[in-house]
């Protein structure tokens, strides 16, 4: 019982000597003082118990203490807590300082607290980015259509970090000022001749108004021939109107066709007419015969005149014979 209360004290010793060590970062806080930066070993405990690893704080302290940067442990802390990247931070305001870029450390929180790469942007305003617009498609005043590709060069601008655009932005005006430039143009061949034109007219523009960038060029790195938009245009606006014409004629057609109907129909109508009128001479001289105003004599003659009448349109041709 002894030996395993001995070994039960060894391990709690062990574990509460590590926990000492954890809580109590000694080794960090030698560092720290042979590194020439004052950090008490309380603020290294209230780190911990603030969840804040005293590492990242402290290696950040001392390397910005190296490069003569003049910043404290609350500072950082405070920007660590808020979500912060405090090395980044350290790099970026390094990497300013020897570029000669102005940048202080609440700006350059403040930009880190954005959600953009501080120490990248840095970069880029050291060493400008080229930006790959995607193809654009734009006609020239003769229909032609032409597609090019652009290349825009660009330095981060630091004052602009904070609640300027971004890349996506650019890219959309260099397109618009492609399609603008292109489309003024006279002809497809102008433009392919001078290809330069369209990148002082985009320049000019300004286009970086606003954005977290200052363009320093825009090149045309490539202009193919698309497709005869012009052509094309003429073609279908032939075609409409010739399926336009071709619906007025069948219209027309139609109203010809309701007339002819029309015609037959009143032509059919006075046919019976007719016919209902012959049909009552009959009972006209049956009732001429009955009230004697009309004797044989009289009906033989009518008879005869008619039959002589039949005869000479029959020679003329004139008109049909009553048999007929």
């Amino acid at each position: 019982m002894e030996g395993l209360a001995f070994i039960f004290i060894i391990f709690i010793g062990i574990v509460g000597f590590f926990m000492f060590l954890y809580f109590v970062p000694v080794g960090l806080w030698i560092t720290a003082i042979f590194a020439g930066v004052k950090v008490t070993i309380g603020s290294l405990i209230g780190m911990r118990i603030r969840k804040v690893p005293p590492g990242v704080i402290v290696n950040s302290l001392i390397t910005a203490n190296k490069a003569g940067l003049k910043v404290t442990t609350n500072e950082l802390e405070t920007h660590y807590l808020a979500g912060g990247n405090v090395p980044n931070v350290i790099r970026a305001l390094i990497s300013a300082e020897k570029a000669n870029i102005s940048l202080d450390f609440k700006q350059a929180t403040a930009i880190d607290l954005a959600g953009r790469d501080v120490f990248e942007a840095v970069q880029i305003s050291v060493n400008p980015k080229v930006i790959t617009t995607p193809k654009v498609a734009a006609v020239a005043a003769d229909g032609i259509q032409l597609i090019a590709v652009a290349r825009v060069t660009v330095r981060a601008s630091i004052q602009q970090l904070v609640g300027g655009a971004g890349e996506d932005t650019i890219l959309a005006r260099v397109g618009e000022g492609i399609v603008t430039s292109i489309g003024s143009a006279q002809s497809h061949k102008e433009v392919l001749a001078n290809p330069d034109k369209i990148s002082k007219l985009v320049l000019s523009r300004g286009l970086d108004a606003g954005t977290a960038f200052e363009i320093l060029s825009i090149d045309i790195a490539d202009v193919d021939v698309g497709a005869n938009i012009g052509a094309k245009l003429q073609t279908d606006q032939a075609a409409a109107d010739l399926k336009v014409a071709e619906a007025r004629a069948e219209e027309r057609r139609a109203m010809a066709v309701a007339l002819e109907q029309e015609m037959i129909a009143k032509a059919q109508e006075a046919k019976a007419n007719v016919i209902q009128a012959e049909a009552e001479i009959p009972k006209a001289i049956a009732e001429a015969f009955l009230k004697g105003n009309l004797g044989v004599m009289d009906y033989y003659k009518m008879q005869n005149v008619q039959a002589d009448t039949d005869m000479r349109q029959s020679i003329s041709g004139s008109g049909k014979t009553k048999s007929e």
